[in-house]
């Protein structure tokens, strides 16, 4: 596609979002007026053009006597298409931003952290809570640390529906984010669930890559049912949520001794660092790299997930407040 048409199909995918999110038909003096508004300076007639073409291919109607339009079903169609296209590398941009937002301080144990948010119906929320305590203790987890909030309550920047109890969990960018204030760059490659053979790492059975997905992989393996978490915890054996990234060889000592000292902050994210160039769990390494392997924070919530309970997951979602957070033991 040359870039004069990569424009053009720009801006029918904006008058597509103006359209999707009217009311009522608009004209092209309205249509332009909002795109202005989106940075995009068209004319009206060069709007009244956009929209002949949209009419062509179905994505819209003329409404009325006028130049109004809406948009159809395949209009609706097409736009869903298009936006999936500008979310693809969403995760990986999620995890950069978190990253550099957060403040925690693993000296004073203070300052934001980055945590998934699962959101429980309330009568399932003591099952749930009884699966998730026996992950929680098995150590399959970020950390046992976590806060609830009740219907109408705020965790972070996400308000708990009626009826609802969320749990947030610290989430694995948290390692990303101490590593990077450290001085230590670092490449997340990928999620996948890892199996786990008498309590070890053995390889990771399926994976996606953050910079070609839209959503956390997390969140997709435990929707398709393709963990075992609660399986590895009490028999050491089974598949777990886990995430890779990767850090220069230089940077290895150093960052060992910052995820040591994040332990005194009851943080355990790093499940495994290999050597320098050398395999870990069967994912090849680049020459003066090193690997390493994060637990995945949703882990207890794959737990429940697995004995039938189901929750509304917003993994990487926002930012909470150290201190907030309680040992899941002292949550009834």
């Amino acid at each position: 596609m040359t870039n004069e048409s990569t424009a053009i199909e720009r801006k029918v995918l904006a008058i597509l979002k103006i359209l999707a999110s009217s009311q009522q038909s608009q004209g092209a003096r309205v249509i332009a007026r909002y795109l202005k508004d989106l940075g995009i300076e068209l004319t009206e007639r060069a709007v009244r053009y956009h929209l002949k073409l949209t009419d062509e291919r179905g994505l819209t109607r003329l409404v009325g006597r006028r130049d109004g339009r809406e948009i159809t079903e395949l209009g609706q169609t097409e736009l869903k298409k298009a936006l999936v296209r500008d979310k693809v590398g969403f995760a990986f941009a999620r995890i950069e931003d978190l990253a550099f937002r957060t403040t925690f301080d693993f000296k004073t144990n203070t300052g934001l952290l980055p945590v998934n948010v699962s959101v429980f119906a309330e009568k399932e929320f003591p099952a749930a809570l009884k699966i998730m305590k026996g992950i929680f203790k098995a150590g399959l987890c970020v950390s046992d640390l976590v806060t609830i909030g009740k219907s109408g309550e705020i965790i972070g920047d996400i308000i708990v529906p009626d009826n609802k109890i969320a749990l947030a969990t610290v989430c694995s960018i948290v390692v990303n984010a101490v590593l990077l204030k450290a001085g230590i760059p670092v490449d997340s490659r990928f999620g996948g669930t890892l199996q786990i053979q008498n309590r070890q790492p053995l390889r990771f059975t399926e994976l996606i890559h953050y910079e070609g997905s839209s959503l956390d992989p997390s969140e997709i393996f435990i929707q398709a049912n393709m963990t075992s978490v609660t399986q590895a915890a009490k028999t050491g054996n089974g598949e777990i949520l886990a995430n890779f990234r990767e850090i220069p060889a230089v940077c290895r000592p150093t960052a060992q001794e910052v995820v040591e000292k994040l332990k005194g902050a009851r943080i355990n994210g790093l499940l495994l660092m290999g050597n320098v160039s050398e395999s870990v769990c069967e994912v090849a390494i680049d020459l003066n790299r090193v690997g390493a392997i994060l637990i995945g924070g949703l882990n207890p919530i794959a737990a429940a997930y697995e004995a039938g309970i189901e929750s509304e997951n917003f993994a990487m979602s926002t930012l909470l407040e150290y201190e907030k957070l309680v040992p899941v033991d002292d949550i009834n």
